[in-house]
């Protein structure tokens, strides 16, 4: 295994070397047969994915990650688009960040460069093989992916894809290579692949991500879980609360962007949560209540501790009356993630507080938490969400996917 796995590395380093001068025509040119082939494969795509569910549900994979895993000819169509997308966003290689002429006449400037090799650990999210791919493209980076047994027919089908692609358009078909082949010592692997891979990316539940910034030996960015908090403050309007609750807990419950857990000023419970939580119920969501939430609210289960830490990823949903902003808040610096925070408010003073005391990578007012996405945010697709504060927070588009180098033109100048 160790000569195919470091072969891959290999192609994977000699790729990015031609990615990394590719002009922005080259490689939209690839995007553009990457868009193309994932269309016309469509048929090919959705029979290796049902193999791929099947072997879940034989094997117990959660409803979430079935969804997670599940293609279909309308998501195959949405990744094409989001593929498109990225062809007409800006090209952030050779970007200048800052730059000025020194007093003896040297260029300075600091610009953006492809990181090289992007390494990626994830599980049951064939859209990440499409995300990842495209993304790194564009941003002159070539892509090795750990994708995981759950997806892997739809992954080796995907990457084929991306391959041909690649090369019909006169690129390096290992600018993307999976090593999905290699089984869990694969992800081992590239964990340990510290100047081979520059930045490793994972992608999946709390415990994969623990275990790859824990174990890995190559630099890492790390996403996070999603324990997604809103906050009904007292002045909250009853109509906004019903539709933005309901849009961030129900529309697609198995992404880290859903909410989790739902905070109620108690000057508002009475007013609120009869219709917040009840339509909620009528969509099949199970309330996990304190013991104020459930003396108004009677068909919630009890609360545990347990609850305010979890991300659940399904139809259910923890709910506490909290008596001011202030422990709002503080319930929030308890059990958050740092992944996204809404308050619904009428009260300017109290949303500036909430987005300037709150510390997570999103922090919104009025807003649904299901926003928190790199698609939305104009990205055309994302690398993932960062939790974490060095190099990139929040949803990662390209200009996530650099580095930075100065570059500093002289005409003969030493320095005295």
């Amino acid at each position: 295994m160790s000569d195919a796995f470091d072969e891959k590395l290999a192609a994977a380093r000699t790729a990015s070397l031609v990615l990394a001068t590719a002009t922005t025509d080259v490689k939209n040119r690839g995007l553009t047969a990457i868009a193309a082939a994932l269309e016309a494969g469509a048929d090919e795509i959705l029979q290796a994915n049902e193999v791929d569910l099947a072997n879940g549900r034989e094997n117990g994979l959660s409803t979430a990650l079935q969804d997670r895993l599940r293609l279909t000819p309308e998501r195959i169509v949405a990744l094409a688009g989001a593929v498109r997308e990225i062809v007409v966003l800006a090209d952030p290689v050779g970007e200048s960040i800052r730059g000025r002429k020194l007093p003896n006449g040297v260029r300075i400037d600091q610009v953006r460069v492809p990181f090289g090799v992007v390494g990626v650990i994830y599980e049951a999210r064939p859209n990440v093989t499409v995300d990842i791919a495209a993304l790194a493209l564009k941003s002159g980076n070539a892509a090795v992916l750990r994708g995981g047994s759950a997806a892997e027919s739809t992954n080796r089908v995907l990457v084929g894809l991306i391959q041909d692609a690649l090369a019909s358009a006169g690129l390096p078909p290992a600018s993307v290579q999976t090593v999905d082949e290699f089984g869990r010592e694969g992800g081992t692997r590239l964990m340990r692949a510290r100047g081979a891979v520059d930045v490793l990316i994972p992608r999946g539940s709390a415990g994969l991500i623990k275990a790859v910034v824990t174990e890995s030996q190559v630099p890492v960015i790390e996403t996070g879980d999603g324990v997604v908090h809103v906050f009904l403050d007292a002045s909250a309007n009853e109509e906004w609360a019903v539709d933005i609750v309901h849009n961030a807990k129900v529309q697609r419950p198995s992404v880290c962007n859903a909410l989790e857990t739902l905070l109620v000023h108690e000057a508002a419970a009475e007013r609120l949560l009869p219709t917040v939580l009840g339509r909620l119920r009528a969509s099949g969501v199970t309330v996990h209540g304190d013991d104020a939430t459930r003396a108004i609210f009677p068909d919630a289960v009890p609360a545990t501790e347990e609850d305010w830490a979890t991300e659940y990823m399904s139809l259910d949903l923890a709910v506490r009356v909290v008596p001011s902003l202030e422990e709002a808040m503080e319930h929030i610096r308890r059990y958050s993630t740092h992944h996204t925070e809404s308050i619904i408010t009428d009260d300017l003073g109290n949303a500036e507080r909430f987005l300037n005391e709150v510390d997570s990578a999103v922090v919104m007012v009025n807003a649904s938490t299901r926003f928190t996405d790199g698609g939305e945010f104009g990205f055309g697709a994302e690398v993932g969400i960062s939790t974490q504060k060095l190099h990139a927070r929040g949803p990662m588009g390209l200009s996530e996917l650099t580095s930075t180098k100065w570059t500093v033109r002289g005409s003969g100048q030493s320095r005295g």
